[in-house]
């Protein structure tokens, strides 16, 4: 299968489940959507059928694992591929303490040979392409002069990124997946991780410049289709995040003016319909109600009536016996 991978929305830990995976796709048939960073652990040790599970309708879907280990994250994208998945992506990007402290996620981009190690064995595991989520750098926190590091992007800076890629394009990565800005390892909240350190597109530009071979998605900070847009004449892709969470039509927006000849609609009350008979099933099989409708709340962003259509979804959903009838209940407002 082959992927295209202008548009895609980055995995998120809390917020992209396949109950928002799901609820996305309705928006656009094309854009490839990530999974959560779900531990290689977690599904060796005997929770891939509840970790793993998705909608044959979230295609293409890759999943996103987190690790360190060669042999295990090699066992754990073959049981990925077996599930079903159309890539298995490597987290390298990730600063938070609780990854670092497993060894894992932004960490690793000082570890270049370890994670080419981890690719090679992944990638002869699996059919499907491996990729890898990285940063353009990482700076740790209890170095006294973090922060002057966070600013700028010096020639080492560039040799250490392009050493990294280097390393997993041999390995056999099919796709850097680049976020634009440099992690801090302690120091930083995540959130902060995405906001205080200044976006170096002009850096991911050179790296694509610099391996012909290695395609490269950009991230970080693309807040309209407009942007989005003005990336591709550069990179081969462009991953979406909070943007795509709060305000998914940006994904119709984007696949209308890349993908005209397949139809998608925006209209409310379809979207709603496609999430109530889903409601309908995942209900049938115990999910609360909430779980679903959390992820929909941006539906309405920036249209009349969204307070009330998400306070309608928010608290309707916690009520006793709320069922699907309050999604389709939702499509009168505003």
């Amino acid at each position: 299968m082959l992927l295209d991978r202008r548009i895609s929305v980055a995995p998120m830990m809390d917020w992209t489940d396949r109950h928002c995976r799901y609820f996305l796709r309705g928006f656009s048939p094309l854009t490839l959507l990530y999974t959560e960073m779900i531990t290689a652990a977690a599904i060796t040790r005997g929770h891939a059928r509840r970790l793993l599970e998705f909608d044959p309708e979230e295609h293409p879907v890759a999943l996103q694992l987190g690790g360190a280990e060669a042999r295990e994250l090699a066992l754990a994208a073959r049981i990925g591929e077996e599930a079903g998945y159309d890539e298995i992506n490597l987290n390298c990007g990730c600063p938070s303490e609780r990854v670092a402290s497993g060894a894992f996620g932004a960490c690793l981009m000082r570890e270049p040979q370890r994670v080419a190690d981890c690719v090679a064995a992944m990638r002869a595991a699996v059919r499907v392409p491996v990729t890898v989520k990285m940063r353009i750098g990482v700076v740790s926190a209890a170095d006294a002069a973090w922060r002057e590091a966070l600013a700028g992007f010096e020639e080492a800076d560039e040799q250490a990124l392009h050493e990294f890629a280097g390393r997993i394009r041999l390995a056999g990565c099919a796709v850097a997946i680049v976020h634009a800005r440099k992690a801090v390892l302690g120091g930083l909240s995540p959130k902060d991780n995405r906001q205080v350190p200044p976006l170096r597109y002009d850096v991911v530009r050179r790296l694509r410049l610099a391996f012909a071979d290695l395609p490269v998605v950009v991230n970080g900070g693309l807040r309209d289709a407009a942007a989005a847009l003005d990336a591709l004449t550069w990179c081969d892709g462009v991953m979406l995040g909070r943007e795509a969470y709060h305000r998914p039509r940006v994904l119709t927006e984007l696949h209308r003016a890349l993908a005209p000849q397949v139809p998608v609609s925006q209209e409310r009350a379809l979207l709603l319909e496609r999430m109530a008979r889903y409601a309908e099933r995942r209900m049938l099989e115990g999910e609360p109600l909430q779980a679903i409708t959390r992820h929909m709340l941006g539906l309405c962003a920036g249209e009349p009536g969204a307070k009330e259509f998400r306070r309608l979804l928010s608290e309707g959903a916690r009520a006793a016996g709320a069922g699907p009838a309050l999604i389709r209940r939702a499509a009168s407002v505003g």
